[in-house]
């Protein structure tokens, strides 16, 4: 196991991966040994026509063993969308780490990630 060098490719493959948030975290991405992840957006959107539900995004560099909240209990309005990284700000998740999801209502909250997976 040894993170990618990003220079030196041996593949890119594009990948994205939609679903909904619970109430309980919900794992969006594992990234599996030798690949890292550069993750170029991340969307998440309020379904709900009336009510505001709050997102929590949690990211571990450590095997899943603390997560840390990057976005604790953040607010989204009714039928909203907002973007937390995107081309501007884009992130790598290394092999092992994790992107993890939960939403304050089942049903409510839907997310888009997009990104690459990278190995050598």
């Amino acid at each position: 196991m040894a993170t990618p060098n990003i220079v030196a490719v041996a593949t890119i493959n594009g990948f994205t991966l939609s679903g909904a948030a619970t109430t309980s975290d919900v794992d969006i991405i594992n990234v599996p040994s030798d690949y890292i992840y550069k993750i170029n957006t991340f969307m998440v959107s309020n379904i709900d026509s009336v009510n505001t539900a709050t997102v929590s995004i949690k990211i571990s560099t450590n095997a899943g063993t603390t997560f840390y909240e990057f976005g604790p209990a953040i607010p989204i309005p009714p039928k909203t969308v907002l973007t937390f990284i995107g081309k501007d700000n884009i992130i790598y998740l290394d092999e092992t780490d994790y992107l993890r999801i939960s939403g304050s209502a089942n049903g409510d909250l839907v997310y888009v990630v997009s990104g690459e997976k990278i190995t050598d």
